[in-house]
């Protein structure tokens, strides 16, 4: 009935069945990082940043997904266009990681639907220098459509040593419409958020069988206890975690 509805029930069925496999080589990176008490990262520029978000301090969220933020890439910049000067600036994401406290063993998920502007890849190129495990959330057919912006003429896949694929349409809005040459309705938002969170329900599900009792999931402030219960997780598992209280 409507056609965004429509679009993502299919792009969402595409990516459950052909990123099966990835997604699972990432539950299972994730999974070692938690018992081994190492640290998750996220990251991603303007709106693909929004999953970093939607990862970071979230009921129902690990613990240990630490956001990497750049103040001049965020939604709330002004000019907006500055993000998109900023994504593309060489140096940058060279920059971010030297001031994120990356160790061997880690995972960074970094999100970039293009994959082609520097801070994303400079950021998987420098975590993979140091041991961490790099997840690229990407869409394969639209960053093998478009040039790298980095001088080493590669994209954000070519430095993830795991990548899932959102499938969505290059350009990332999907829907058509008549009389109308440019698509409205980007998917990846949506997609993309549902792959995380994926992630997360079945890194969880994994840890239990695993047998870890109390995995580092945040309870809901707004529950009774639910702000004891947070702080004897955060106790346990302060060296995975990166950010203030």
């Amino acid at each position: 009935m409507f056609d965004y509805f429509d679009g993502i029930k299919e792009l969402l069925s595409i990516v459950e069945k052909e990123e099966k496999e990835s997604i699972e080589q990432a539950v299972d990176c994730l999974v070692e990082a938690v018992e081994n008490k190492q640290a998750i990262f996220a990251f991603g520029a303007s709106h693909a940043g929004i999953l970093t978000q939607e990862l970071y301090y979230r009921a129902g969220g690990l613990m240990t997904v630490n956001p990497i933020f750049g103040n001049s890439i965020l939604l709330d910049v002004e000019p907006v266009t500055h993000t998109s000067k900023m994504e593309r600036l060489v140096g940058y994401g060279t920059l971010l990681a030297d001031n994120t406290p990356f160790k061997e063993g880690d995972v960074l998920i970094v999100h970039s639907v293009s994959g082609r502007n520097p801070v994303s890849i400079e950021l998987a190129m420098e975590a993979q220098k140091k041991g961490v495990t790099t997840i690229g959330l990407t869409n394969l057919t639209y960053s093998k459509t478009v040039d790298s912006r980095h001088p080493s003429g590669k994209n954000l896949y070519a430095f993830s040593d795991i990548v899932i694929d959102n499938h969505g349409d290059v350009g990332d809005s999907m829907c058509e419409i008549d009389g109308l040459d440019m698509r409205v309705g980007p998917s990846s938002t949506v997609v993309g958020a549902t792959i995380v969170n994926t992630l997360v329900v079945e890194t969880v599900k994994k840890l239990k069988v695993n047998g870890l009792d109390n995995p580092p999931i945040f309870y809901s402030a707004n529950l009774d206890a639910g702000d004891e219960l947070n702080e004897k997780l955060i106790k346990e598992y302060k060296d995975s975690i990166h950010y203030k209280f």
